[in-house]
């Protein structure tokens, strides 16, 4: 299993930026940093992310985000194709103030089941040996099981990432095609039955440093004049889908979306 560069504890600053101006950033960003090795063979450099969302029946996560809470998290299963052997992330993403942490721990797919019931995992399920992991996967557990949270929503982009090629401290993504639909269960398939599409063809870019703000960060935020803006792809999806579409009832109906539109009025939500 290749090693996992996820940045535990971080500074995220998010943009929301047109296709010309992503290609062009690329092309500044590629001075400093080296693709993913992920995407470094596929199209647009982009390799396929599909996230499970858990929330409580009241949208208690939901809720935290769009009141803007300074302390909050997210519970999300990760995964990235349909192969029965590949594993399955177990994220808690906290923000405490400014500063975002990352817990995950990656299961064996046909442990994913016993652990979204409640139960503790065992070290059979993981697919590392790192003891954290197991101590990762009873934390988000716990949150789990105090939030009654069970599966929301499923969402799926691709991504287009920038990493520091001495160390983890500076990286750079940009997401495209974003799409979400309501998903009530754990399937795990990266097919979609009729997906909404929640930023068009606009691509997320996010800056992610762990120390200090890169200087060449404020000259491509200058260059291209960037806004910072949130951009909560579950939250995001959710507001534009309807609340109402999220009770037990309408989860346990037909999915609804419209890939083909997007509503251009939706103000900037907390990231």
């Amino acid at each position: 299993m290749a090693e996992d560069k996820m940045q535990q504890q971080r500074f995220e600053l998010k943009y929301i930026i047109r296709e010309d101006v992503a290609r062009a950033a690329r092309d500044f960003v590629s001075s400093y940093l080296e693709i993913d090795e992920y995407g470094a063979t596929l199209p647009d450099f982009s390799y396929p992310v599909h996230s499970l969302y858990l929330d409580s029946d009241g949208l208690g996560l939901y809720h935290s985000t769009i009141n803007g809470d300074k302390n909050r998290y997210k519970l999300r299963l990760r995964f990235y194709d349909n192969r029965a052997e590949a594993p399955v992330f177990f994220e808690i993403k906290r923000r405490m103030n400014n500063i975002i942490s990352k817990q995950r721990g990656g299961v064996r797919r046909d442990a994913v089941d016993w652990l979204l019931a409640g139960h503790l995992p065992e070290p059979a399920h993981l697919v590392s040996r790192d003891p954290r992991q197991l101590v990762f996967l009873q934390n988000f557990g716990r949150l789990m099981q105090d939030m009654r949270a069970r599966p929301k929503a499923h969402i799926a982009y691709l991504r287009e990432a920038w990493i520091s090629p001495k160390d983890n401290s500076v990286r750079v993504t940009m997401d495209r095609d974003v799409k979400f639909e309501p998903e009530p269960v754990a399937r795990l398939s990266v097919d979609m039955d009729k997906p909404m599409i929640v930023f068009g063809k606009e691509v997320i870019l996010e800056l992610k440093f762990t120390d200090r703000f890169p200087d060449w960060f404020r000259e491509l935020v200058r260059v291209f004049g960037l806004m910072q803006c949130g951009a909560a792809k579950y939250v995001d999806g959710v507001t534009l889908m309807g609340l109402e579409k999220f009770s037990s009832l309408a989860l346990a109906g037909e999915r609804r979306g419209d890939p083909e539109t997007r509503h251009k009025d939706l103000p900037c939500l907390p990231s």
